[in-house]
């Protein structure tokens, strides 16, 4: 069984009438649900199961040596976010997870508005093995988004995204003994940015809010992308591409063992900007929206 809807990363890759099918089963699903399974997405077996063996060891780190690696100052954008630090928009407790960000290498001699990485020097295959992981999720999210531009008719779209300030999350929810009223793994909320890419993460508990107003656990098949459609992507196609909110829920009584994700958030170039096509909307510069969100979020 499956809760979202499913397609096949190989029709895209067969062109011709396969790829139109391709193009208008992702739309529709996105259109529809905001939420889309991917199989067959090109991203190695092997690099998922390596980079969520180097995260748990790297989250294993002593809390001091990994709050060296927080940056505070930029939001926590890149570098390490403590335990209990982020909470989702409009909500007063925060989440029980910590995380660490990673974007793209920079030139020594960048100047712009993307922040630089920064990685534990006592765990060196962490770098290295989620530069790799970010350059294969990048590649399939700019697939997807290029195939959601030829369905709305928005050849620009994934030129947004091109060079841009996105984010592989990586997420480590612990077991908690004692937790706050309504506090969970990951409150309600919709993501920020265009589109994000998610491998299955280590234990269940997403959940996806319907339209009907219904919370129903995410189910898809074995090996398979979760991609859904951000503000930023509702914001710029007028709503037609919703921000479907969801959730990770806490595991049952006594824990799991705590939970792994590795989430990548296709984000805009700093300023590019997000003008609806229907002129409901102004222009909004995609840096400015996402600082209004980290406010938003308590990191900055």
């Amino acid at each position: 069984m499956q809760s979202i809807p499913v397609v096949d990363l190989r029709d895209h890759a067969a062109g011709g009438a396969a790829r139109e099918a391709f193009v208008r089963a992702l739309g529709e699903a996105l259109e529809a649900w905001g939420f889309v399974a991917v199989v067959h997405h090109g991203v190695p077996d092997a690099l998922l199961a390596r980079a969520y063996e180097v995260v748990a060891q790297t989250f294993a780190l002593p809390d001091a040596v990994k709050r060296r690696c927080e940056r505070a100052d930029n939001g926590r954008q890149r570098g390490y976010t403590p335990f209990e630090i982020e909470k989702a928009r409009d909500q007063a407790v925060p989440d029980l997870k910590e995380f660490w960000h990673i974007g793209r290498d920079l030139d020594a001699h960048y100047t712009g508005e993307i922040p630089r990485n920064v990685f534990p020097e006592e765990m060196p295959a962490f770098g290295e093995t989620m530069r790799a992981l970010y350059a294969a999720q990048e590649h399939l999210a700019l697939t997807l988004v290029d195939s959601i531009g030829a369905y709305l008719g928005m050849k620009h779209l994934a030129d947004l995204a091109v060079g841009g300030n996105s984010v592989l999350r990586v997420i480590h929810y612990p077991d908690v003994a004692n937790t706050q009223p309504g506090q969970v793994r990951a409150a309600a909320h919709e993501d920020i940015n265009l589109l994000t890419v998610l491998p299955a993460a280590t234990r269940p508990g997403l959940e996806i809010l319907t339209r009907e107003g219904e919370w129903h656990a995410v189910v898809t098949p074995p090996g398979c992308m979760i991609c859904d459609t951000g503000d930023m992507m509702q914001y710029l196609t007028g709503g037609r591409m919703p921000a479907t909110t969801h959730r990770v829920v806490n595991p049952p009584e006594g824990g799991d063992g705590g939970r792994y994700s590795m989430p990548f958030f296709l984000h805009p170039a700093p300023d590019a900007m997000l003008t609806p096509p229907d002129g409901s909307k102004p222009p909004l510069r995609a840096h400015d929206f996402l600082l209004q969100r980290l406010r938003e979020n308590g990191v900055l």
